[in-house]
């Protein structure tokens, strides 16, 4: 049975159903993750989860530190990740309340966020082009209408800076652009994730349409908050019936993502890069 990573955004700060809970303090040579690791097991399925903000919610999206929580996940022996986030609605026909399964993702960050983990004499040159994995993709949607919620297959997740949410300009050329869904996250995940050859998808919760919907001005916060509980109560119920399936599964398609990725000569990567990167490039790099 494969290790099941979960990444909790925001609300979602435990797994229901999980037994032999523990707690586990990773330290990485990125630093620390957010908040320490809780393992246990779901139907015979091993799971490692992290709240990708902490349990408090302390960290903003632009100070997540996405490296360790992704060599953390890779030092536990996850093979594959869910990543639960919530998310705006950038389409009339994806309501508040509703899933979207995205299978792509678009870049506008622009702090620098630390995104790789081929630096300082070591370089690497991923396969992005799918950046979700198909495999845990098709199981999130099966769990959500299996369980007869609205679920959306596909679409492309635009990856903005925050904290701040969008102006209307930038809302609208999202839209332009033919964009589906907006959030803070997930896309630095998921690059990482490639890297770590660990397989990523991605169940995004509809919280609200963003600010270029008539709606928007007449949205109250505590409109958006009980739709957001809601939406989290449903994301549970998906993971209950998700993980065990992605755990029985014989093949992950980012199992292999670094065979032809490193271009550096293998005896010319320091050896405290080496050691540092192990549990990443290991096989390939002795």
């Amino acid at each position: 049975m494969a290790i099941v990573g979960v990444i909790g955004g925001s609300g979602l700060y435990q797994i229901d159903g999980i037994t032999g809970v523990k707690e586990v303090a990773v330290k990485t040579p990125f630093g620390d993750p957010s908040d320490n690791f809780v393992t246990g097991t779901l139907e015979g399925t091993r799971v490692v989860f992290l709240p990708r903000h902490g349990r408090d919610h302390r960290i903003s999206p632009s100070e997540i530190n996405y490296r360790a929580n992704i060599y953390g996940m890779k030092e536990m022996g996850v093979a594959a990740i869910i990543s639960v986030s919530a998310c705006g609605s950038l389409k009339e026909e994806y309501k508040p309340m509703d899933f979207v399964v995205p299978d792509q993702f678009l870049d506008r960050t622009r702090k620098g966020r630390a995104d790789t983990f081929f630096t300082a004499g070591i370089v690497a040159h991923v396969a992005f082009a799918d950046p979700i994995s198909p495999e845990i993709a098709d199981i999130i949607d099966a769990s959500a209408r299996a369980l007869k919620l609205t679920v959306h297959k596909g679409g492309t997740y635009v990856n903005m800076e925050g904290p701040q949410f969008s102006t209307r300009a930038e809302s609208n050329l999202y839209r332009s652009w033919g964009m589906d869904i907006i959030g803070m996250t997930n896309l630095t995940e998921a690059k990482l994730a490639r890297e770590a050859e660990i397989s990523y998808a991605t169940l995004a919760a509809v919280t609200d349409y963003d600010c270029w919907h008539p709606s928007h001005d007449s949205v109250t916060l505590e409109m958006v908050i009980a739709y957001f509980n809601k939406n989290v109560a449903n994301a549970r119920n998906i993971l209950k019936v998700a993980i065990p399936q992605v755990g029985k599964l014989k093949t992950f398609s980012a199992a292999n993502a670094l065979q032809y990725a490193i271009v550096t000569n293998r005896d010319m990567v320091p050896a405290d890069v080496k050691k540092q990167l192990a549990p990443i490039i290991g096989k390939y790099v002795k």
